[in-house]
């Protein structure tokens, strides 16, 4: 049996808090990013990154799961077709959430919460493992660099082409 969460529920009873991290969940995928409390995008990010992962492996079995949550045929096609393949070689970390400060009617803490698009990193190596190629990349690096009067000459190449600077809106004014 699944534990549940602690704390209290989004809106009340079982029910009400899967038909809102739904909802909240189908704006995520039609938008891209969404303004909502900090507690209902906590409670969203774990869900949005299951949907994501299902919508990844892509078979029909994966696409009625996610329609079980998501209800919009539309929104699950735009899931299956095109975020799913940007985070193909992305094994998890789908969803951001952003800090915004308090709501200015109840001050409730409010987030962003948004899908990642930008491409991810190369995994870290460790020191020691990236000290050695590093030490034999160093005389290599050495020699590709440019010197010192080649950048000068390439700085002030550029700087000649430049067009003049517009008058200043003070000029114009006395030339009217």
């Amino acid at each position: 049996m699944p534990k549940p969460t602690k704390g209290a529920r989004l809106g009340g009873s079982p029910s009400h808090e899967r038909l809102i991290l739904a909802n909240l969940a189908t704006a995520l995928f039609q938008n891209g990013r969404i303004t909502t409390t900090e507690a209902k995008a906590r409670r969203l990010r774990p869900l949005a990154e299951k949907l994501i992962t299902k919508a990844k492996k892509g078979d029909i079995h994966n696409r009625r799961q996610v329609l079980t949550v998501v209800r919009d045929k539309g929104v699950v096609h735009h899931l299956f077709t095109e975020i799913a393949p940007t985070y193909a070689e992305r094994p998890g970390g789908y969803t951001r959430i952003t800090k915004l400060g308090p709501r200015k009617g109840d001050a409730a803490p409010m987030a962003v919460i948004e899908l990642v698009t930008e491409q991810l990193n190369p995994v870290r190596v460790s020191r020691t493992a990236q000290a050695a190629p590093a030490a034999e990349a160093a005389p290599a690096a050495a020699e590709a660099e440019e010197t010192p009067a080649a950048q000068d000459e390439a700085a002030e190449s550029t700087t000649a082409e430049a067009p003049e600077a517009a008058p200043a809106e003070g000029d114009k004014k006395d030339e009217a």
